[in-house]
């Protein structure tokens, strides 16, 4: 398999995670969705990572698609989530929120650098609040739970999620991500982030130039 995309995204820091945690082998192409648009549209045409190239050929193209992939051919027993359930419901809820504050995140990134001299102000409220709220509802939330992780003692899809959501909201907005607030977040983030397969998926942000 191939993974295409830079460890700075979220979205793929998070596949390649669940890959070595199922150690599944696969190659990395590290290309940009601005320097390296061409290259990545001859497997997506929408330009976008993460994008996975399996070993026959067949691509996927987004993060919920690739990780659907991964757990049907890990199995069951070895899943990052329930087969079924509320746990899984919750699991996908928890996800949903993860994802949608690292989406949040970037197009906040987006609007500032891309638009730095006429950023829309209604746009970048709208964000901040979105952002805002989900790190409120992932906190309280985390702060309920008294086990290692999401869901007891084994590592699995929300907390990925988050963990990478964190990291990336925290490096492209300064101040937002705030560790007196948010201090079940900030326990879990640290949690992760000091295990090794997340310092060996990791890269520091850089800001996309306008």
């Amino acid at each position: 398999m191939i993974l295409i995309g830079q460890y700075d995204s979220p979205f793929v820091r998070r596949v390649a995670i669940a890959l070595r945690l199922y150690g599944f082998n696969f190659q990395h192409r590290p290309w940009s969705t601005f320097g390296d648009a061409e290259l990545i549209a001859a497997y997506n045409p929408l330009r976008r990572v993460p994008t996975l190239v399996l070993d026959n050929g067949e691509t996927l193209i987004e993060s919920a698609m690739i990780l659907d992939y991964l757990d049907e051919l890990a199995g069951p027993e070895k899943a990052l989530i329930a087969a079924r359930g509320p746990q899984r419901r919750q699991c996908l809820k928890s996800c949903a929120l993860a994802t949608g504050l690292a989406d949040k995140a970037v197009s906040l990134l987006y609007e500032r650098v891309l638009r730095k001299d006429h950023p829309s102000q209604i746009w970048v409220e709208r964000c901040e609040a979105q952002i805002g709220a989900v790190l409120d509802a992932l906190e309280k939330e985390r702060a309920a739970i008294a086990s290692p992780f999401w869901f007891g003692t084994r590592i699995g899809h929300a907390d990925v999620a988050v963990a990478c959501a964190l990291r990336f909201t925290g490096e492209a907005h300064a101040g937002v991500f705030d560790d007196v607030r948010h201090p079940a977040l900030a326990d879990h983030a640290s949690r992760c982030e000091a295990m090794q397969v997340f310092r060996e998926f990791v890269q520091p942000l850089i800001p996309p130039k306008g």
